[in-house]
This record gives structure tokens, C-alpha cells and sequence, in this order.
């Protein structure tokens, strides 16, 4: 037997709301002093309000409840401009129409922002300059952009539903998720950035795969990498030429007018002193072009750091009393073992020390060093109460130095020997009071 509906409930329960009092009047109606006719009439009259009664009470409950399905309905079809009318805040029913009101309306919004940012996200994706392709759970390609497009030189509806292994894509769903590698495509040659993540769409993993060109960007730092030291050494290069030009000029024509008149002793030993100096002057530049290009060949030798266990306080201390000419004070830090380079980190200590110390040289000043521990990172600092730094914007660029006879590679290598350790190292004027602060930072092992 089938259950009864709620229809079918409502039905039953109003018509036996009204039984009790109807049956009592038409059996008040057949016992009574009335006629026949009289009888007749009047309980055909509450048999008939009875059931209409009945029946409007059971269409009342049903089409409020079919007003409700239809806009439950609408919005499960995303279409939120349908409002129950006559909604009214004094009645139960009417309060939740208003609510059914309010959520369509929520929706409506909340749907409204989700296709904006949809709409911004497709445009992203198709006007970045970078190829994107999802596969799904089997490595079937979902989703292309413009720039997958041209990295496969065909459009997306010859791409969609092929294979990662038939597009030439097997080898980016392996290995490693972060790298670069060389990679060959129909569009483009060259080294790739790539980059690949995972996502849950319907409930089904799916693979995100980026690729992005990294030659050109490449390309251009090489270029700009080239353009720099050609400046530099045609600048250092130039500074050593051109007296030795001008000198060897000057001592062909002395040579000259030797071989021409016949000079005096006197005016014969002036010749050859001038000779000497000119000898002297292009031994001297050929020197400091020498010591130039060993300082590059140096600079850009630097060898990978073998770490070792590496007590920092005895390190500072050992480095601190090579300092001869400049007070170094040490205010001793905690007790941190580092894992390290020693000689390495000998080298930019000595550095940046022998820095701090010519900075004060002349004003007679000292060098303070010490060194914290914040949480898994050792900070140590460098202090003098020197003149301070009136350039800061080319302290690390090569070959760039302030020191009469400086080689500009010191602050380089230092930065080059933090950043090998995995570290950093600032250099810039103090706020309280005159003079600098160098600062290491790295972590302890």
C-alpha cells in the first residue's frame, strides 16, 4: 500500500477538523422538531461548507508550498530574479518568504561576483604571458591558454581531450615540481621555468602544469651582465692605455732626437731619466692592470663553501686581533657554532673589520663587534663611529670603491661569501649617531 502524500494528510486532517461538529448538527437535524424539508436543506448546506472548507484549507497549504518549490527551484537553476510576492513580516509563512527573499537575493550576488571573477581569471589566464595547461586524473588537457596555444602552434579545439604523452607534455607531470629544464616545442626552444601544482575539480584531481620562458629573461641579463663588464674593463683598461700611450709617445720622441742631434752629457742624462720615469710609469700601470684582472679572475673564482662546525666567539676574537693599528672591541655574544666555511668566513670577517678600521683610522675612533641569537638566526655586527657612507647606492657593484688604491671587489666578495652560506650582508649609516653598521645575518645549524 502506498503512503499517503502530504496532500493527501492535509485532506484528511481538515476534513476530520470539521466531522465532530457537522456530525452533531445533522444528527441535531434528524432528532430534532424540523421538517424534512427543512433537514434535508441544512445538512446538504454543512456537508457542503464542510468539504469546501476542507478543500480550500488543503489548496491554501499546497500552493504556499508550491510557491516555495518554485523558487527553491529557480535558484537551484541559477536564476535568482524570481520573488514571492505579498510577503509579509506579521505571519509565519510571510516571514519565510522574506527569507527565501533575502537568500535569493544573497545568491544572486554571490553568483554575480563569482562570473566577475571568473571572467577576470580567464582573462588573466589568457592574456599572461606565460603557457598554461590542467590535465585531469588520466592526463587528458582540460583547459589551455593563448600561450599554451602558441607553445604547440595549434589552436585549443586541436589540443583539448589529447594526452600528455601526445602533446609532448609526459615529462612535465614527473620529477621534481619546482625546476628548469630544456625543453623543445613546436613554438619555442629553449629553457623553461616550470612549475606544476594539483587541484580538485567535480571532486576529481586534476594537474596544473605553468611553463614559463626563461631565455629570453636569460638573454637579457647575460646581455646586460656582458654590457657591464665590458664597461668595466674597457674603463680599467683605458685608465692604464692611455699614459702608457702618451709616455711611450713622449720616449720615441726623445729616442728620436737622440739618434738625430748630437747631444751634450747633460742634455743626454736628462733623456734618459725622462726614459726611466717613462719605463717606471708604464711598469707601474701594467702592474695595477695586472692586480686588476687577478682581483676579477679571484672574484669570479669563488669556490663553493665546505661547511664545518665553526665556533663564531672564537672566530670574532681570533679575527679582531689581527687588527693592529684601530681598537676592536668584542662584546661577547652567546656561545653559537655555525656550520661554515672557515676561511671563507675568516675572509669576510677580516674584510669587513679592516673596512670599520679604515673608517676610523683618522679620527681616531674604534670598532665594536657583537653578535645575538634570534630564535635559529645569528646576527653579528660590525659598529664603527667613523664619517659614515656618503654613496650607499654602488656599494656592491664590482670595482666600484671609494679608497684610493682600493680594488672595489672587498664588499662583493663579502656579500658573495653571506649569500654562499645561505645568509645576507647589509652595510648602511647608523641612526643614533655617526658612523656605520655591517651586518651578517645567517643560520645556525
Amino acid at each position: 500500500m502506498k503512503p499517503l502524500t502530504y496532500e493527501h494528510r492535509i485532506q484528511l486532517l481538515a476534513l476530520a477538523a470539521g466531522l465532530p461538529g457537522s456530525l452533531i448538527a445533522i444528527l441535531l437535524l434528524c432528532f430534532g422538531d424540523y421538517s424534512s424539508q427543512t433537514a434535508w436543506t441544512l445538512t446538504v448546506l454543512i456537508i457542503i461548507f464542510w468539504l469546501g472548507f476542507a478543500f480550500s484549507l488543503r489548496h491554501r497549504v499546497v500552493f504556499s508550498l508550491q510557491i516555495l518549490s518554485n523558487l527553491l527551484a529557480a535558484m537551484r537553476e541559477e536564476d535568482f530574479s524570481i520573488r514571492a510576492r505579498g510577503a509579509r513580516s506579521d505571519d509565519a509563512l510571510g516571514e519565510v518568504m522574506i527569507e527565501v527573499n533575502a537568500l535569493s537575493e544573497t545568491l544572486r550576488e554571490q553568483r554575480l561576483g563569482a562570473l566577475e571573477a571568473a571572467a577576470l581569471l580567464r582573462t588573466v589566464i589568457e592574456e599572461i604571458d606565460v603557457a598554461i595547461f590542467t590535465f585531469d586524473n588520466s592526463h587528458t588537457l582540460k583547459l589551455v591558454n593563448r600561450a599554451g596555444e602558441r607553445l604547440l602552434a595549434r589552436p585549443a579545439e586541436r589540443l583539448l581531450g589529447f594526452t600528455a604523452a601526445e602533446l609532448g607534455l609526459a615529462g612535465c607531470l614527473e620529477g621534481e615540481s619546482a625546476r628548469t629544464a630544456e625543453l623543445s616545442f613546436p613554438g619555442g626552444v629553449g629553457r623553461w621555468g616550470l612549475r606544476r601544482g594539483s587541484f580538485r575539480q567535480d571532486g576529481l584531481p586534476h594537474d596544473l602544469i605553468v611553463l614559463s620562458d626563461l631565455s629570453r629573461t636569460l638573454r637579457e641579463e647575460e646581455r646586460q651582465a656582458w654590457q657591464r663588464l665590458i664597461r668595466v674593463l674597457g674603463h680599467e683598461l683605458n685608465n692604464s692605455l692611455a699614459p702608457i700611450q702618451s709616455v711611450a709617445q713622449s720616449m720615441e720622441s726623445n729616442l728620436k732626437r737622440v739618434q738625430i742631434d748630437e747631444l751634450s752629457s747633460a742634455r743626454t742624462d736628462t733623456v734618459l731619466d725622462d726614459l726611466r720615469q717613462g719605463l717606471a710609469i708604464i711598469r707601474s700601470r701594467t702592474e695595477a692592470l695586472s692586480r686588476f684582472m687577478a682581483a676579477y679572475a679571484r672574484l669570479a673564482r669563488l669556490p663553493q663553501p665546505t661547511l664545518a662546525p665553526v665556533n663564531l666567539g672564537e672566530l670574532v676574537r681570533r679575527v679582531a686581533e689581527l687588527e693592529t693599528g684601530v681598537r676592536v672591541q668584542v662584546v661577547e655574544g652567546p656561545a653559537v657554532t655555525i656550520s661554515a666555511d672557515r676561511d671563507q668566513l675568516e675572509q669576510l670577517l677580516i674584510n669587513l673589520i679592516r673596512n670599520a678600521a679604515e673608517a676610523v683610522r683618522e679620527t681616531g675612533g674604534e670598532v665594536l663587534v657583537k653578535w645575538l641569537l634570534e630564535r635559529s638566526r645569528v646576527q653579528l655586527s660590525i659598529f664603527d663611529d667613523g664619517p659614515g657612507l656618503s654613496n650607499t647606492t654602488n656599494l656592491f657593484v664590482p670595482f666600484f670603491t671609494t679608497k684610493p688604491g682600493g680594488s672595489g671587489i672587498g664588499l662583493v666578495l663579502c656579500r658573495q661569501i653571506a649569500e654562499a652560506h645561505g645568509g645576507s650582508l647589509t652595510l648602511e649609516n647608523r641612526q643614533e649617531c655617526r658612523g656605520c653598521e655591517a651586518r651578517f645575518i645567517m643560520n645556525v645549524s
